[in-house]
């Protein structure tokens, strides 16, 4: 894992202001409540390019300044959004066709958000323009900590621009339509293409090749977007001043690996909305984040409360936020901001929960986070400065999504549920994980820290990825490959030899059949039953010598009577799992177990509900955070005594937790 990143000197706690929204009179009491709460940054600017810029090259940017000042002045930094998400009408009315054209047609209307063509070029320049005057006013100012990019990247454009723009991506990629007519099998339903000028925007289900190719342009276009703030930007940012953007959980628009990789830090945005979040999934959504760039991230925006834009918007239970953010902060998480701080009197937003509402007064939700803030002051220099370090890393790879999302063959499988579902065993057991990608494997990415790697459904296949991943178990790592790996090339083309592919060679193993299944199918394994759900594969040896059965199916369509379900080889010094069921929750827990077990991957058992997870950094005792993620009292026992430092209480090996409880522990010193 890489180094932590240099801004990490304290756990900050803040929330989204928009000044711009209020009289300046406002701003002093807005900050005092702040200050009073703990906040220790805000997050300002990233959609008031009408007040920075009200006419072209007309800029405003003194009351800026002076916020940033006053914030300063209560000891709050301020993150610098850049207001491109939101282009002032005076530029879409001088520019009417860098607004977005969705895929009926229809141009986008002004007064939302993101609703620009990324491949504009007049909207292009307005932006260099606009961060190129922010960065040269506020660059150098040592209280601005750090720069977001945009807002929620989103918008996918279908203009004439965009189809010419990425038939020269494909020209550039491919250089000859014979490679790339070969390369998509367009001879099939007389798809050939004879022109660069033929080849559409993918509407629909299209051809594989063209659909894959499609998303890896729209990453292209963003990333380049990125890329032109970045490029306005940086001349004006002295060493130490971090760049990002806000993610949105699993959103599958485009690679967000690709993404972050200019980046300095990856962000995200956490809303659960209706319900109440379940830590055995969320948790992978902060590891992913965290997988961005390898090191640890902010949670840049999380409800307060309640949100406004599902069917029922309920808030979250009294000390449940609270136990959410530690819970982020558990998975590396060095900040927490909330959305937003103060209720708009207008917009689009009017019911979303905030600190204080619109008159100004704290809402019941501002002590729970002032709450936060006495945590975060207390254990801040001990946790500073902390990363997370994992024994197991699982695969992510978006091509793999996407090519499932568009021929899941059965209806309910999706690849984020079954990556989750290999996720939560884990989880259960309080093994931290690195949430990788596949495709960063190709890029050299070094696997020898790991005692265990995770391949849920890697569909396709790349030659570098899986040299990585035999070399891997050649020197004594294991590895698990799930239903669906090993089915399709880079291009998203079905590979000429059975599954997995040419991880065949180091798995002992290959998939004879798949079935989508309508019922559960029995599978008995060693020291456990299950079923497997929705989808099975029926599974051969291949002559390996080391390769044997650990569960078979049962009696269900014929096919899959008594054939291999899951399998294990020996090749190296490792291992390597071959798991053709689908399994219910109760079996995965089983089988995950065991493999860990097998591992030697240390393991943690603990209430329902509660969570344990470590941060460390050199020279210092490990930090534990636990956390109970129910409103009831639980009894934890750990293998130590220990000190809480948000009470500073000292605890004995078995204690009290109560319910939404939070403790930061260390060892107890030894006398």
């Amino acid at each position: 894992m890489t180094a932590p990143f240099v801004s990490a000197s304290k756990l900050h706690l803040g929330s989204a202001y928009y000044p711009e929204h209020w009289p300046e009179s406002h701003w002093p009491e807005d900050i005092r409540l702040m200050r009073a709460a703990g906040f220790t940054v805000a997050r300002v600017g990233e959609f008031a390019w009408s007040s920075l810029e009200p006419a072209a090259g007309d800029f405003h940017l003194d009351w800026l300044e002076r916020v940033i000042g006053l914030l300063a002045d209560a000891g709050i930094d301020t993150v610098l959004g850049t207001p491109t998400a939101g282009p002032p009408a005076w530029l879409t009315q001088q520019v009417p066709d860098m607004l977005a054209v969705d895929e009926y047609g229809r141009r986008a209307q002004h007064g939302n958000r993101c609703h620009y063509c990324v491949t504009s070029p007049d909207f292009h320049a307005a932006v260099e323009r606009i961060v190129g005057a922010m960065a040269r006013r506020f660059g150098a100012n040592p209280h601005v900590i750090g720069w977001q990019f945009d807002n929620e990247y989103h918008t996918v454009c279908y203009c004439d621009r965009c189809r010419q723009r990425f038939q020269d991506f494909l020209r550039a990629r491919y250089e000859s339509l014979e490679a790339l007519n070969q390369r998509w099998s367009t001879a099939y339903w007389s798809q050939t293409y004879s022109a660069w000028e033929q080849i559409p925007l993918p509407v629909g289900p299209h051809n594989p090749g063209l659909m894959l190719e499609f998303k890896h342009f729209i990453t292209h276009s963003y990333r380049q977007f990125q890329k032109l703030q970045l490029d306005a930007l940086k001349p004006d940012l002295p060493a130490g001043v971090w760049t990002t953007h806000n993610f949105m959980r699993w959103y599958d628009g485009y690679d967000h690996y690709s993404m972050s990789a200019d980046l300095d830090i990856a962000a995200w945005d956490w809303y659960e909305g209706m319900g109440h979040h379940d830590y055995l999934s969320t948790g992978a959504l902060h590891d992913l984040v965290r997988g961005f760039k390898q090191r640890n991230f902010w949670l840049i925006e999380t409800q307060p409360g309640n949100i406004n834009w599902k069917p029922v918007n309920p808030i979250l239970n009294r000390g449940e936020t609270r136990a959410m953010a530690w819970h982020a902060v558990a998975h590396g998480a060095d900040a927490i901001l909330y959305w937003q701080w103060r209720s708009a009197l207008g917009g689009q937003e009017q019911y979303h929960g905030t600190l204080v509402n619109q008159a100004g007064k704290p809402r019941p939700f501002y002590a729970e986070a002032a709450e936060l803030g006495r945590d975060f002051q207390a254990v801040s220099p001990l946790l500073a400065g902390s990363e997370i370090h994992a024994s197991v890393a699982m695969l992510n790879d978006y091509d793999s999504l996407w090519s499932i999302q568009w021929q899941p063959h059965h209806s309910d499988f999706d690849y984020v549920a079954h990556f989750t579902h290999y996720y939560r065993p884990l989880a259960a057991l309080n093994v931290a994980v690195d949430i990788l990608s596949a495709n960063g494997l190709s890029g050299g990415a070094d696997l020898s820290a790991y005692r265990l790697v995770i391949a849920p459904a890697l569909v396709i296949q790349d030659p570098a990825t899986v040299d990585a991943l035999r070399k891997y178990v050649a020197a004594g790592g294991h590895l698990v490959l799930t239903v669906r790996c090993g089915m399709k090339d880079p291009y998203n083309a079905l590979l000429p030899q059975y599954q997995p592919g040419s991880l065949a060679e180091i798995a002992g193993v290959e998939v004879e059949e798949y079935y989508a299944l309508l019922e559960p199918v029995p599978v008995q394994g060693d020291g456990f039953d299950g079923a497997s759900r929705l989808w099975a594969e029926r599974l051969t040896l291949t002559g390996s010598p080391e390769a044997r059965v650990i569960a078979r199916f049962g009696k269900s369509n014929g096919w899959l009577d008594g054939q291999a379900a899951i399998t294990v080889n020996s090749y190296g010094k490792g291992l390597v799992y071959t798991v053709g069921a689908y399994l219910n929750e109760e079996a995965q827990q089983e089988l995950l177990a065991r493999v860990l077990g097998a591992a030697s991957v240390a393991t943690l058992s603990t209430p329902p509900g509660v969570e344990v997870r470590t941060r460390e950094q050199p020279g210092q005792p490990p930090v534990s955070i636990v956390i109970n993620h129910t409103a009831a009292a639980r009894t934890v026992s750990l293998p130590w005594a220990s000190r809480d430092h948000l009470s500073g209480a000292a605890l004995a090996p078995e204690f009290e937790l109560a319910g939404y409880g939070v403790m930061v522990l260390t060892p107890m010193e030894k006398e």
